[in-house]
């Protein structure tokens, strides 16, 4: 794949992919001012970002824009946004117990997994079989996100409190839904890793 900017790279719904990726830092950069004004604004920003998910899928299916680059561009966005967020907040304030080291490891790892699995289907000129449940999963994961942020308002600003296990259950909804969304990629393409096994098997099943 050809990873130069031209021609259908920089398209519209690509460009909103960058944009999540440009935002990332102005966004880790408001959390860490750590003030309600700053944080509302970190809200808005992440907010916006993850709106734009949702835009770049629609633009390309409305254009006719959807490309072999868009369908990789597209989830690496996610991801940056995602994990950056979720470090971000756990970097920032240690005291607001968010999530566990485990947890972030099942969220990254399964991301780097998918990431490559991603990369070796382009590379194979194979198909990555996804499912509506990676949407859902990443759309669950964003409002996650959001959801942390305004609870961390609350106790910045000591409005309102929440029970300190809220935004941890949260995460491990979140972890859990990650963890088996890894599971559907892996079961589901197994393929790519043993094409020469799926050849057997069809040429079995045309036999019989």
């Amino acid at each position: 794949m050809d990873l130069k900017l031209t021609g259908d790279k920089l398209s519209l719904p690509n460009i909103f992919s960058y944009l999540r990726i440009i935002l990332i830092p102005f966004i880790i950069y408001f959390l860490s001012i750590r003030t309600v004004e700053y944080l509302f604004y970190a809200l808005l920003l992440f907010g916006f970002a993850s709106f734009t998910d949702f835009i770049d899928g629609w633009l390309a299916r409305k254009l006719k824009q959807e490309s072999e680059f868009g369908k990789f561009i597209d989830p690496i966005a996610d991801k940056f946004l995602v994990i950056s967020a979720l470090i971000a907040i756990i970097v920032i304030d240690p005291t607001f117990e968010v999530l566990d080291l485990w947890m972030i490891v099942i969220i990254v790892g399964r991301d780097i997994l998918i990431t490559v699995m991603r990369w070796f289907a382009i590379k194979k000129g194979r198909p990555l079989r996804t499912s509506r449940f990676g949407k859902f999963k990443t759309a669950f994961q964003m409002l996650s996100i959001v959801l942390i942020i305004m609870i961390y308002m609350s106790k910045r600003s000591g409005f309102f409190e929440t029970h300190e296990a809220v935004p941890y259950y949260i995460m491990l909804i979140v972890t859990l839904m990650t963890a088996w969304s890894g599971l559907r990629y892996l079961f589901t393409n197994w393929q790519l890793f043993f094409p020469e096994k799926k050849v057997k098997e069809d040429s079995k099943s045309n036999e019989n």
